[in-house]
């Protein structure tokens, strides 16, 4: 059964499968979207079905994604989805292998290309396209002073926020909502 809480992945090989540009993509859009056939994943990533297929059956080895077959119409259409809503991991869990350490700051790294490339697309789109949220896009930083233990306070915080927005039942008023991507860091920094 599909559970719907953030997975703390613990084992390398399943950062080292999280780990690629497309298996990042292809989560995020079984996020958007849900449940998808291999073939609707590859138009939505304008992949290969073939390279679609092979990256599934990575995550799905890492425990990541699971087959939905109660969604197939007959025996040859595969459905994916997510096993869990989201996955997050501490570095502290890979400090005793540096190899697996190595493989934990790829996924991180990997993970904030990608939430920057979000951004930076936004910013890259046609005037019309941003003139249709005239004040829906927003950036906020703030400088704060916390202890570890705030931080982590602050983080449940702002996560169980984005978790209300995000498990809300969707009104049906006739509006059209577009997928929206939102991202928040908050690391001890020097200014």
């Amino acid at each position: 059964m599909t559970n719907p809480e953030v997975r703390q992945v613990t084992d390398s090989r399943v950062l080292a499968a999280l780990s690629h540009p497309l298996r990042r993509r292809l989560m995020d859009v079984l996020k958007v979207h849900g449940p998808s056939t291999v073939g609707q994943l590859a138009e939505r990533t304008d992949q290969a079905p073939a390279n679609v297929s092979h990256h599934l059956r990575v995550l799905a080895g890492a425990e990541l994604l699971e087959e939905a077959p109660e969604l197939a119409r007959d025996r040859r259409e595969r459905w994916w989805r997510l096993v869990s809503r989201g996955v997050r991991w501490s570095h502290s869990d890979f400090d005793a292998d540096p190899a697996a350490r190595a493989v934990a700051d790829a996924a991180t790294s990997l993970n904030l290309d990608r939430h920057v490339a979000l951004a930076r697309a936004w910013h890259a789109t046609d005037e019309a396209r941003q003139a249709a949220w005239p004040s829906g896009p927003f950036s906020t930083d703030r400088w704060l002073h916390l202890t570890d233990e705030e931080l982590a306070e602050l983080g449940r915080e702002v996560n169980d926020l984005l978790a209300r927005w995000a498990d809300r039942e969707v009104p049906d008023d006739g509006r059209k909502r577009e997928p929206v991507f939102l991202f928040a860091y908050g690391i001890p920094a020097t200014p």
